[in-house]
């Protein structure tokens, strides 16, 4: 049976795609990226600093009137030019690089993307149904990245630690709703309902967790993160630890 395993939590001096980049820092880490010919793409509020020769410029996203409706960003901002520049998300936790090869894909979580090699293109679907019980009912977005034009690099954010597991065909892993970041477009994942009973006297508790099946790779983050359940989801770059039983007593200290 496969067991996750731990994603470093620093690299240095990594290359791939056309980058040069480090991951640092073991609290709020950072991504520093060395740019030459390679420009990336990443979300405007994750800047954190940059040499002034490399440029900044607006990068369209195609249905951007959909994610505005989902209280995302309407555009991504697109770095070019030689020089040094470097990412945070703002929040506790780890960052992994994923590798892509020309025509592969992954499947990332909304609100886990941290940025992209320009070789990446970037996609989007909504998942509805009964897992929309813990989005305040208005469903997810999963981003789809593939590399397109070559190969490709997506580096993520998790929460907590970042852990990886590979499944074999039709081996299979439950996993809390807020507890993945990403997985292969060859794992499928469907939600999971169950209701327990805790006496003649008692309401019934309930739990829900969603099922991958392989065969492929599965992220796991080891903080919960459900978007819209924390203040700092409003700018799409904070984490509510706990899950959503944390979401519900940080919203009401926020009120406080």
């Amino acid at each position: 049976m496969a067991i996750p395993q731990l994603h470093p939590t620093t690299l240095r001096n990594e290359s791939f795609a056309g980058v040069t980049y480090h991951l640092e820092g073991e609290l709020v880490p950072v991504l520093h990226l060395e740019l030459d010919r390679m420009p990336v793409y990443f979300e405007h509020h994750v800047l954190l600093w940059k040499h002034p020769q490399v440029q900044v410029g607006v990068k369209s996203l195609k249905g951007g009137f959909t994610r505005v409706l989902a209280g995302l960003p309407i555009f991504m901002t697109e770095a070019t030019g030689r020089g040094h520049i470097a990412f945070s998300r703002d929040g506790a936790g780890q960052l992994v690089p994923l590798h892509l090869a020309p025509g592969r894909s992954v499947d990332v979580r909304e609100h886990q993307f941290l940025a992209a090699t320009q070789s990446v293109e970037y996609s989007f679907q909504r998942v509805k149904g009964v897992s929309n019980m813990l989005f305040s009912g208005t469903g997810f977005f999963i981003d789809t990245f593939t590399a397109a034009r070559g190969e490709g690099v997506v580096w993520l954010h998790g929460y907590g630690n970042l852990f990886e597991v590979t499944l074999a065909a039709g081996e299979q892993i439950d996993v809390e709703p807020g507890g993945w970041v990403y997985k292969d477009p060859s794992v499928s994942m469907e939600t999971q309902f169950q209701r327990f009973s805790t006496g003649l006297f008692a309401s019934a508790g309930q739990i829900f967790w969603n099922r991958f099946t392989g065969p492929g790779r599965v992220g796991i983050q080891s903080m919960y993160f459900h978007p819209g359940t924390g203040a700092d989801d409003q700018k799409a770059s904070g984490a509510t630890p706990g899950g959503l039983v944390g979401g519900i007593i940080g919203s009401l200290l926020n009120k406080g």
